[in-house]
């Protein structure tokens, strides 16, 4: 995994007090905190209906102490923001063509030398999706690492990491659990969840 803010000393000390003084003023609440086993993990970021998701997820993160890296569509890692986007966590998915993401963040989470939680948002995109993707399920299972239910709530101005889910391999039954998680959380845009 490449070098990101998270990581780099100074910077995310001061960033970590500027996101919970700014989380705070502005009257969001952040929930929960990363399990012992969640070290390394997948975090389920839902809903995902604004490009304000963002700056609130990386706030939040600061405030939690994770070291997050997430999945951003390739058309928003174009010059002049790739080195940006890339600092900030991101990494650059096609989301087009099938190229191996799964197989890709399963072998980048097993070679983490640190921790590493990677944000995936099972939507896929901030439009209104009929279907969850499932490449979140599948890199977690394959990395043999949980699902952390990470949750952003615009109507409660609440954010935060839920419970641990450890995929069983029944994927049917598995999303039915999954999605009835988050059932209650408004996103920015509630016609779009």
């Amino acid at each position: 995994m490449h070098r990101t803010i998270f990581d780099t000393p100074g910077v995310n000390t001061v960033l970590r007090w500027f996101s919970i003084g700014f989380l705070k003023a502005t009257g969001w609440k952040v929930q929960g905190q990363l399990p012992a086993n969640g070290r390394k993990s997948v975090l389920i970021a839902a809903p995902h209906t604004s490009n304000w998701d963002l700056p609130y997820t990386l706030m939040v993160a600061f405030a939690l102490r994770l070291n997050v890296y997430w999945m951003g569509k390739q058309s928003i890692f174009k010059p002049p923001f790739r080195g940006v986007m890339l600092w900030l966590g991101g990494i650059p998915i096609q989301r087009e063509s099938a190229n191996n993401v799964v197989e890709a963040s399963i072998a980048a989470i097993q070679n983490a030398v640190g921790p590493v939680q990677l944000i995936v948002p099972p939507e896929g995109t901030r439009s209104k999706a009929r279907y969850w993707k499932t490449g979140f399920y599948y890199i977690a299972l394959g990395a043999n690492v949980p699902i952390v239910m990470a949750y952003m709530d615009y109507a409660r101005k609440e954010s935060g990491l839920g419970p641990v889910f450890e995929p069983t391999g029944n994927i049917e039954a598995d999303m039915a659990t999954i999605q009835a998680f988050f059932k209650p959380f408004t996103g920015k845009n509630p016609d779009q969840f």
